[in-house]
């Protein structure tokens, strides 16, 4: 049994344009949230904080794995706003599936500076796996630097997507009180989409 442990983090600071409702409001909405870091097609909302996300098809070494995690989002007294995965499925491969375990931690704060407002960022994202063969013959470091960076990878799609979907969608719900296409929240339940 060979355990090994991958990690990425990735920080962000974004300029809030000024627009007629305060990004607080907005960030009051979990789903709008979890809406704009990914692909609304690959979300399920579960609750009110509760939400399922399947992943794309993530290819390791040759192992094919389609990971659905599950988050809770919820914002405090602050308005700081934190995600945190509850628990993770792996699609694909059983044995992994019942070795693999995902921490995903992120916080999303308002505040302000010289008049204009920004949001900071952190997302923390881990994962314990214990590899299978041929994968634990292989040497550690290169497992564990193609983990970290396929991690990265993810925590960067995140990234981008926070700085052009999230501020898009808040600029159209402040100016027009409506949830724009892209972001609507699932209404009914459905198996979430793997492809």
């Amino acid at each position: 049994m060979q355990i090994v442990k991958f990690s990425a983090d990735r920080s962000v600071d974004i300029a809030v344009p000024k627009q007629p409702i305060p990004i607080g409001h907005y960030l009051r909405q979990p789903h709008r949230l979890v809406n704009a870091l990914v692909d609304p097609s690959r979300v399920q909302q579960l609750s009110e904080d509760e939400f399922r996300l399947a992943m794309r098809t993530l290819n390791f070494f040759g192992f094919e794995l389609q990971p659905t995690v599950f988050l809770r989002v919820w914002t405090e007294a602050d308005g700081t706003v934190r995600i945190a995965s509850t628990k993770c499925e792996i699609r694909g491969i059983d044995y992994i599936d019942r070795r693999f375990s995902l921490q995903l931690m992120g916080k999303l704060s308002p505040y302000q500076e010289n008049g204009q407002t920004y949001l900071e960022g952190l997302a923390d994202l881990q994962v314990r796996v214990d590899l299978p063969p041929p994968l634990n013959f292989m040497p550690r470091s290169m497992v564990e630097s193609a983990g970290n960076s396929l991690l990265k990878g993810i925590l960067n799609t995140f990234k981008q997507r926070l700085l052009h979907q999230l501020i898009a969608d808040y600029i159209l719900w402040a100016n027009t009180g409506t949830e724009g296409t892209s972001t609507k929240p699932s209404t009914q339940p459905q198996a979430p989409h793997l492809g």
